[in-house]
């Protein structure tokens, strides 16, 4: 069986960069051993598949080259820029079903967003230290008076305050402690930020380490970005009409990626937010089942 898939990249800065993910359309007679087999030949971080939906407009699975997950922001983005592409949208409002229920997607000329749920928070003081180590880091490395927080807005990432972008830039990732401690609290993985951007007005350069899904190091991960953005609002008292992230501009060699926050308040209260920015086609491949 010949299966063909899009590469495209999501959350592009201007008309570059970005994070490349696989993009299956008509998935409907696939198996789960299949898609996984696809998503490992295609190697990206995620593959999305899309298929018919009884609940939503489309359904979408997404696979990582070791395992299923319930949701991928970069790979939502290039699937619902690539169906607008395609005129299978048509409309300003669409949906997506997953494995871990519905979100609504919604389509803003050559952008998509997706929701992402109001925020919760847990403290991890009792592995602040092994936290710190895995990263090469010290306590002093930390933004004054913040602290990393584990937020979910879907998925579960440990944000982590840095007091610069040189900090950020300098550290040291320990892939197998980050893994056991994603494993220990049940993290895609962390995300690390300071206030200094490459770009005036935004709000955030970050980096991404998500070994626990065979991804060491990821250039744009907007399940990731809206947490922080929850982060900088509710811990910071950073507020914005709109979070402008960026990611991938610290990694070797660079892969500039934006990702555009906008937050949804209820009586002052985050009740949830959309993710998203711009996708591109990078090339279209044909793989053997």
């Amino acid at each position: 069986m010949e299966i063909e898939i899009q590469i495209i990249n999501a959350f592009i800065d201007g008309e570059s960069g970005g994070n490349p993910a696989g993009v299956v359309l008509d998935a409907d007679k696939l198996s789960v051993s299949q898609k996984l087999k696809i998503a490992t030949k295609v190697g990206l971080s995620e593959t999305a598949f899309v298929s018919s939906s009884k609940s939503a407009d489309f359904k979408l699975d997404f696979f990582t080259p070791k395992r299923q997950i319930a949701h991928c922001g970069h790979a939502t983005i290039a699937t619902f820029s690539y169906l607008q592409q395609l005129g299978r949208i048509g409309k300003a409002a669409t949906s997506k079903e997953t494995i871990d229920g519905d979100r609504n997607i919604f389509i803003d000329g050559d952008m998509a967003f997706m929701e992402q749920m109001a925020p919760s928070y847990e403290e991890i003081d009792r592995r602040m230290d092994n936290l710190i180590s895995s990263l090469g880091i010290t306590a002093h490395d930390l933004i004054p008076n913040n602290k990393p927080f584990i937020v979910n807005t879907g998925n579960s990432f440990l944000v982590v305050p840095l007091k610069d972008e040189t900090t950020v830039l300098s550290a040291q990732p320990d892939f197998e402690a980050i893994h056991m401690i994603s494993e220990e609290f049940d993290l895609i993985g962390y995300y690390i930020f300071s206030q200094y951007t490459k770009i005036p007005r935004r709000v955030a350069g970050t980096r991404m380490f998500a070994p626990r899904y065979g991804i060491n190091e990821e250039s744009a991960t907007g399940m990731a970005a809206g947490p922080l953005a929850c982060y900088l609002y509710d811990k910071m008292g950073i507020n914005t009409e709109v979070y402008l992230i960026e990611q991938g501009h610290l990694m070797k060699p660079p892969l500039p990626s934006v990702i555009t926050v906008k937050l949804n308040f209820v009586n002052g209260k985050i009740a949830g937010l959309i993710a998203g920015g711009k996708a591109k086609v990078i090339k279209s491949l044909t793989i053997s089942i």
